[in-house]
């Protein structure tokens, strides 16, 4: 059986094990700091999750908890059914590939991918044949005899995945393997590496601080906060339906609006900004302090029909050219507030300092707790 065949033959598998690596109840303390509290999460066998957030959330010390290299204050880490917990890390078959990628520069590309079969005392004939699949699986067949240091980035980092498949790991941890590399290679390698990985279906924690890597390459999302996961979920959802103003903040940029809740019904309520009386899905107490949030692609310019659509006026005082896009930054009544908007053409004419109607769906109107 082929390297990737072999990979592949748990696909049938992947729908009825939702729960392949199951953290639960997994703390973490370095002195008198607490890194993870009380964190629980479940991975389906196959899918590929990524553990987003800010430096110092705990996602690196989770990742390395999960690999064996620190120890649980409490708490278990289970794979495939299998409590790991107190096993060693060389003895629970699990790929790594580290941000810096840790290949052995004295050893050539063939014999860096070899190392870990070699660990396994397979045969030698066997191991000829599965280090020829990975080159070929990754598309280095040509670089076998080529030192570490004479390759780029990019091959480098193709490497580290090969070394870390070619074992046929129950469990792959990527910890930011592409931060390292420029923005165009970065963006190259990650469609890859989410193609490659899906075709083997190796269920996959992926470390990132980028919430564009995290979106383009996910299954699911995990976005972490002060040692725990505060929304876990698609990409799409974490980005559309953020369940706290951090995953709105820190997922994308949006608009930002303080206001007072007005009371309201029928899940609807109204709120008084300093843009004016705005309208929201949601039910807070009459007098409450709240912030909303809309993502500046659902804004458009000009008057909104009925009252489906929200409407302000405000100063333009910046625009921004993305390419693709255009952004508006726009001067809001209150500086502790955001106006922004995302066009993909922008309208002749328009320049800083004009005054804009600005309109959006109330449905699109996100509101949270002030903090």
């Amino acid at each position: 059986m082929s390297l990737s065949a072999g990979l592949a033959e748990a696909v049938s598998e992947a729908r009825v094990d939702p729960d392949y690596l199951r953290i639960e109840k997994v703390s973490k303390r370095f002195g008198s700091t607490t890194v993870l509290s009380d964190l629980d999460l479940a991975v389906g066998r196959g899918e590929f999750v990524s553990l987003l957030g800010p430096s110092g959330c705990g996602k690196t010390t989770l990742l390395r908890i999960v690999a064996g290299m620190l120890a649980p204050e409490r708490g278990q880490v289970a794979v495939g059914g299998r409590n790991l917990t107190r096993v060693q890390t060389h003895r629970r078959n699990i790929g790594v590939v580290f941000q810096n990628y840790a290949l052995f520069p004295h050893l050539t590309v063939a014999e860096n991918i070899a190392f870990g079969l070699r660990a396994q005392r397979l045969p030698a004939a066997l191991i000829g044949e599965r280090v020829k699949e990975a080159l070929a699986m990754v598309r280095l067949e040509d670089f076998a005899d080529r030192r570490i240091l004479a390759l780029s980035g990019g091959q480098q980092q193709r490497v580290a995945v090969a070394r870390a498949t070619v074992v046929k790991p129950a469990l792959l941890l990527l910890d930011e393997p592409f931060s390292s590399l420029d923005r165009k290679l970065r963006e190259t390698m990650q469609i890859e590496l989410r193609h490659l990985l899906r075709d083997l279906d190796i269920t996959s924690i992926f470390v990132t601080h980028d919430q564009d890597e995290a979106l383009v390459m996910s299954d699911r999302i995990a976005v972490m906060n002060a040692g725990r996961i505060e929304h876990l979920d698609t990409p799409a959802r974490v980005y559309a339906r953020p369940n706290s103003l951090f995953v709105m903040e820190f997922v994308g940029q949006s608009t930002r609006l303080g206001g007072t809740a007005a009371g309201g019904e029928h899940g609807s309520m109204a709120i008084d900004t300093g843009q004016g009386r705005l309208r929201a899905p949601g039910s807070f107490m009459a007098g409450s302090a709240v912030v909303l949030g809309i993502r500046p692609e659902a804004i458009e310019l000009g008057e909104g029909p009925g009252d489906a659509f929200n409407t302000v006026r405000a100063r333009l005082r910046d625009i921004v050219f993305f390419g693709a896009r255009t952004m508006l930054y726009f001067e809001p009544a209150n500086p502790a507030d955001r106006i922004l908007v995302d066009l993909a053409r922008l309208p002749g004419g328009l320049a800083p300092g004009a005054t804009v109607t600005l309109r959006w769906p109330v449905a699109e109107t996100l509101v949270f707790p002030a903090p």
